[in-house]
């Protein structure tokens, strides 16, 4: 059976401050995709939330980046930050860029990632959602996932992954993006990948049966409505065991909480914490980064899940692990590594403070 899994999370409102999403979104956005399954739009559905942040997952056969399906979600997301500026939420509806839908939600706030795929005999997926990051966070697991013997053993052992993968590569500030080939172009890749802040996977395909193998919500750096769009709390669809790295290879990168770009306005360095859903409610100095992952089997379309991935103590070492890194990078305060470069802030709200003090320059 040929299916499409889209997955779309945009922060509507948050509660409270930027930590969490507010019950009553989550049952209305639950209202609405419930309406798009009545209608059989959808053939299935599931609404959870990552910190502030609606997440969407939906399975359909209207194929990728349909308009039908992007409106759904744009309608949820529109009726969920209502309920928000109802109960005077943070931030209500702040990733909604337009006042109308365009015609296609990429680019215009929301974070998109989506894969048609025919489901194999035993179809089995992983959504993993981010907090408080940026696209390029995907990056280091995505290499480990994929191009690591060290993390996947079935680059090694298993003949069906020998074979290796391909890397499709975004560049976001620029508007190009590339292809590398693993194992051979390894090299070359990581010049790109290692550059977190503009250089993004979008996906990976299995180098012998062309098959999607993972997904991201990458997607070209936009100035729109005054901010530039497609900078944060990214999410990953990757399909796992058979042809690709199993469940545990999958999960196995997020044990190392690596330090990424995002945290307190979007301005700082710190750890991804790999947690439960229940846990992802980042509050200390808004964070740190939090990352969650939902498994699901799909059945004729049906999402049988979600189960909890992170909700388990072999992932209690990376916690704590990425607790002391927070100490230490929240002790350098307004101090580079932990606030991003001036460069990077190009991106947020500090050339507003560097415009205003430009005229006070003289030479030297």
């Amino acid at each position: 059976m040929r299916v499409t899994l889209s997955v779309i999370k945009a922060d509507v409102g948050g509660w409270v401050g930027h930590s969490s999403c507010h019950p009553s979104v989550i049952d209305r956005a639950r209202e609405c995709l419930d309406g798009g399954r009545e209608s059989r739009l959808l053939i299935d559905y599931h609404v959870t939330s990552c910190g502030d942040d609606l997440a969407l997952i939906m399975t359909h056969d209207q194929g990728v980046e349909s308009d039908r399906i992007h409106k759904l979600a744009w309608d949820t997301f529109q009726e969920g930050t209502a309920i928000a500026r109802k109960l005077k939420l943070h931030g209500a509806g702040q990733d909604l860029v337009a006042d109308t839908f365009p015609g296609n939600i990429q680019e215009m706030g929301p974070g998109v990632a989506e894969m048609e795929i025919v489901e194999r005999q035993s179809e089995t997926v992983l959504v993993f959602m981010a907090n408080k990051a940026y696209s390029g966070a995907w990056n280091l697991p995505l290499y480990k996932m994929f191009a690591d013997p060290f993390n996947t053993s079935g680059l090694v052992i298993a003949h069906n992954m020998h074979c290796g993968f391909a890397f499709e590569i975004y560049d976001i500030k620029g508007g190009r993006k590339i292809t590398f080939n693993a194992p051979e172009e390894i090299y070359d890749m990581l010049v790109y990948l290692g550059a977190t802040n503009r250089y993004s996977v979008k996906a990976i395909y299995h180098r012998d049966t062309d098959e999607i193998a993972a997904i991201s919500s990458a997607q070209k750096l936009s100035m729109v409505a005054g901010r530039y769009i497609g900078l944060n709390d990214p999410v990953l669809i990757t399909r796992a065991q058979g042809t690709f790295p199993a469940v545990g290879e999958l999960l196995e990168p997020f044990a190392m909480p690596q330090l990424v770009e995002g945290w307190m306005r979007g301005s700082h360095n710190g750890p991804m914490m790999p947690c439960a859903q229940a846990q992802a409610n980042p509050t200390r100095f808004d964070g740190p980064t939090r990352v969650t992952a939902y498994g699901f089997q799909l059945a004729n379309g049906l999402l049988i899940g979600p189960r909890d991935m992170f909700d388990d103590p072999a992932f209690d070492q990376a916690r704590h692990q990425a607790n002391m890194i927070a100490e230490y990078m929240r002790s350098h305060g307004p101090f580079e590594p932990h606030r991003l470069t001036l460069d990077e802030m190009a991106y947020t709200t500090l050339p507003e403070v560097l415009k205003r003090l430009e005229e006070r320059f003289t030479d030297l």
